[in-house]
């Protein structure tokens, strides 16, 4: 029997990074709900009482960029200098110019716009087809959000960070060794409360007693303090939360981050399409376990190459499953959006908590193979 420890975590909206994710997003969807075709590179720099936006915009949408940037920072719960950066007094700086007409030629002929691989998994190990110490992290993560904003603990700030290790058996979970949870705080509270808090109202209600034993360690804040978070306690910015945002670690990744991104930037689309063919591998019983990888050069259409492992969980042969992945999927950028309907205002949605596993994205729903 092989037993081993595997780690992942994850971060609530809150965090300087996340802000910046979603502040991104929220851009990108505003140009998309005017102009479908928009092409959004935005990138977001978050420091103390500071927010910077830069990037590419090309697109005929008329939006407020100042004013996307307070409202997501107060729909967070930054409204009060203490818990990092106030919506209302923050300064907000702009530098945004139109994407460089030497990428623009290659996309506008249905070309990828940059050079790159992209990764996309499947596992049957939880009903979502997730590695199952992201999923854990991710909801952990997401109640904390919940129980702030709902005043169950209204002494939480909106910075936070969780991890899960668990504990396999034969490539099996089978119980947790570990969950961290650090959140920040207002000034004062006990932590030993805070801990107790934090098990029955966040713990408890997400994770499944039985993968907790006697040996199953909590650790809450454990350098004693988080008082200071967000961007006064540290800088963010768009892009640096990649592998939270895919799979924690337990499949590889190209490289390439999602958030602020339109989906001609194959970044993002195809690590999307791929997930989405991952999990229709795994749910249509072809492997337990499926990771895949395509590559493409800019301004061309067709993937370079397509990589298919499934760790020895395969029904039939890899070589088949790559037959019907070339049979049943367009691969180009422009096949990519279509079938999945990438020019909709739907990234906001992703930014938090994971870009894979929530049902409600058109990557997540399965084919037939």
């Amino acid at each position: 029997m092989e037993k081993y420890l595997f780690t992942s975590e994850s971060v609530t909206e809150g965090h300087p990074d996340k802000l910046c994710d979603l502040i991104s997003d929220k851009i990108l969807d505003a140009c998309l709900e005017q102009d479908k075709n928009s092409r959004v590179a935005a990138e977001t720099f978050a420091a103390k009482d500071t927010i910077l936006v830069a990037g590419e915009i090309t697109s005929n949408a008329n939006i407020d960029i100042e004013k996307i940037v307070r409202q997501t920072i107060q729909e967070i719960g930054y409204d009060d200098s203490t818990t990092g950066i106030d919506y209302r007094t923050c300064n907000v700086l702009v530098n945004v110019t139109k994407q460089s007409p030497d990428i623009a030629q290659g996309v506008d002929i249905g070309g990828a716009g940059d050079q790159g691989i992209m990764f996309g998994y499947a596992s049957s190990e939880t009903e979502e087809y997730m590695p199952f110490a992201i999923s854990m992290a991710h909801k952990l993560a997401k109640q904390l959000t919940k129980v702030r904003k709902e005043n169950i603990l209204p002494y939480l700030r909106p910075d936070g960070k969780t991890q899960v290790t668990v504990e396999y058996e034969d490539g099996i979970p089978t119980r947790i060794e570990t969950i961290l949870i650090s959140n920040q705080h207002q000034d004062g509270i006990d932590l030993q409360q805070m801990k107790q808090d934090l098990i029955r109202e966040v713990i408890e209600p997400v994770v499944d007693s039985k993968y907790i034993d006697a040996n199953t360690k909590i650790y809450i804040n454990p350098t004693g303090r988080f008082v200071i978070g967000g961007p006064l306690g540290d800088t963010g910015l768009t892009g640096r939360k990649i592998i939270v945002d895919t799979y924690g670690g337990y499949s590889r990744h190209g490289g390439g981050a999602f958030s602020g991104k339109d989906p001609s930037k194959v970044d993002r689309s195809a690590a999307y399409m791929l997930r989405h063919i991952a999990k229709s591998v795994v749910a249509s019983r072809l492997a337990k376990k499926c990771e895949l990888q395509v590559a493409y050069a800019i301004g061309m259409k067709e993937p370079m190459s397509i990589y298919c492992n499934t760790f020895g969980t395969n029904t039939i042969p890899e070589e088949e499953i790559i037959k019907k992945i070339k049979e049943k999927f367009d691969l180009t950028p422009n096949g990519m959006i279509e079938y999945l309907g990438l020019k909709q205002p739907i990234y906001a949605k992703t930014t938090n908590y994971g870009h894979f596993g929530k049902p409600e994205l058109p990557w997540e729903k399965v084919v037939k193979l």
